[in-house]
């Protein structure tokens, strides 16, 4: 059967653009923003906080893989993007309306679980607009609105904080997720090919779909389980490292911690910007292995550049580059995982299974520096913390292969 012309329309792209801009915002609008509400609004103390919020990471990590074979079989995936965002949107209301334990619990479960939707959806519903051959710009333009949409959000959020009561944070909350939901219906669904967002071959038979390879064939793929191990120690190695930082300056700059933090965050995601729209074009020319090394690289050399000096400036300077690493992995990941579940009819389920392995290892990591820093020090966290990530290098490095094809 002939493949089928790939040209999706300019409203459909640009509406893209949007969702992926607004679904920052939506995606992470109210959460880093939870614990100061309950601490200081409704006056919860720090263990209902702590078990609040692990749970709801814990919901998302468990849901990942089952909500990324649901995704798969999704063939209105459109749609079921717009009712996830509305479901945040209530539970962002829900905050300002339920203040007891098991509501605001409750709320952050369904919460947690919802939000581990949205990256397979995105991607498949990309994925099957633009095919494998326009997959590599278009992720990366979709990581680059969707960091703006990052810096959007919490520089936005931290001003209706400051400016009015904590609770405007989750209004402003639910009025994006209704302009997400509009935007989102601005995609043409016509032009969503199933096949396609499953990651199987342009022109392939919707009916055909069960035939595709089982679930264990996919986790069976010698490369897969290669990358698998490779980010789990990437995200490993990375995850405890803003907390580090955090405490560190915490420690003898107690008054501008806060400061320093919301730059070390908000600069990062400045710099994933233009480091996501040139992952994508690079992966395209240099291929995937070669952009992802870049990434890899960048953590292990964040490591060792922590324990050189305690200046706030210093250390403030280094964690930007977070957004290096970042940025790639955020693009060169999904063409990884497309790369190779492509025919197979699996690339949202595979992306839950990475998405949960990954989940699992950054959810071990603060316990574990944790312990290294009471008994030994800042340094020797982020010393064990860059070669776990050059011992991540050298496993994709050495073994990984190239996993770009020619699409032409």
């Amino acid at each position: 059967m002939a493949a089928k012309k790939i040209n999706p329309s300019r409203r459909t792209l640009r509406a893209l653009d949007a969702v992926n801009f607004f679904m920052a915002d939506v995606h992470t609008g109210f959460g880093p923003f939870l614990a100061v509400y309950l601490a200081a609004s409704l006056h919860w103390n720090p263990r209902d906080i702590g078990i609040v919020i692990s749970v709801s990471g814990f919901a998302g990590i468990i849901a990942q893989t089952p909500v990324g074979a649901f995704v798969d079989r999704l063939r209105h995936k459109r749609e079921a993007i717009a009712i996830g965002v509305a479901l945040l949107g209530l539970g962002a209301l829900a905050i300002i309306f339920f203040h007891s334990f098991a509501q605001v619990l409750t709320g952050q479960i369904v919460v947690g679980t919802v939000g581990t939707f949205f990256p397979p959806a995105m991607a498949g519903m990309t994925l099957g607009i633009v095919g494998l051959r326009g997959l590599d710009l278009r992720i990366g333009r979709n990581e680059t609105f969707n960091h703006a949409g990052n810096v959007f959000s919490a520089v936005a959020a931290g001003l209706l904080g400051y400016w009015f009561a904590q609770q405007s944070i989750f209004y402003f909350t639910a009025a994006i997720c209704a302009v997400t939901i509009m935007s989102i219906f601005f995609v043409r669904a016509d032009e969503i090919d199933y096949a396609r967002s499953r990651g199987c071959e342009d022109g392939e038979k919707a009916a055909e779909m069960d035939a595709m390879a089982g679930f264990l064939s996919v986790l069976e793929n010698r490369a897969l389980f290669i990358f698998t191990i490779s980010v789990v120690l990437f995200h490993f190695a990375n995850a405890a490292m803003l907390p580090l930082i955090g405490e560190k300056l915490a420690q003898g700059h107690a008054k501008q911690s806060s400061l320093y933090m919301a730059v070390c965050i908000t600069g990062a995601q400045l710099i994933m910007i233009p480091v996501a729209l040139a992952a994508g074009r690079l992966a395209s020319s240099w291929g995937r292995k070669a952009v992802f090394v870049i990434g890899f690289a960048a953590l292990p050399i964040r490591g060792v550049l922590y324990t050189l000096s305690d200046n706030p400036y210093y250390l403030v300077g280094v964690q930007l580059m977070d957004g290096i690493g970042a940025a790639i992995f955020g693009v060169v990941s999904v063409l990884v995982i497309a790369d190779l579940t492509r025919g197979s009819g699996r690339f949202n389920f595979t992306q839950g299974v990475v998405a949960t392995a990954t989940g699992l290892g950054a959810s071990l990591s603060n316990g574990i520096t944790g312990f290294i820093v009471q008994r030994a020090g800042f340094n020797a966290a982020f010393l064990f913390l860059a070669g776990v990530a050059a011992f991540a290098l050298g496993i994709f490095w050495f073994f990984m292969p190239e996993t770009r094809r020619s699409t032409s």
